[in-house]
């Protein structure tokens, strides 16, 4: 699986690149049939709460499935928005199962 990270006006971080990598990994040893992820990091200055934005779109055989989530910091971020993404990959394996 490749994996392209982008940071959207905001600095990049080797730190976060490596906690996404080894977090998608997992999930690519999970489910093998993932071609590729894109992952875009950005702030939202007007949120007073949160406002650490994290998208992630994931390329697989059919379409692609995506997911995104806004918390106090950039682990949250990734750890919901991968959890959305594997309840999405396990609907995605039940109907290819099936066949």
């Amino acid at each position: 699986m490749t994996i392209n990270i982008q940071y959207v006006h905001m600095a990049t971080s080797e730190a976060m690149n490596e906690y996404v990598t080894k977090k998608l990994e997992k999930l690519g040893k999970k489910y093998d049939w993932i071609i590729s992820a894109e992952v875009h990091f950005s702030v939202e200055h007007n949120d007073k709460v949160k406002g650490k934005i994290c998208k992630m779109e994931l390329s697989l055989p059919g379409p692609r499935i995506f997911a995104t989530s806004n918390e106090d910091n950039y682990e949250d971020a990734v750890k919901h928005t991968i959890k959305d993404l594997e309840k999405q990959l396990k609907k995605r394996k039940k109907t290819y199962n099936t066949h």
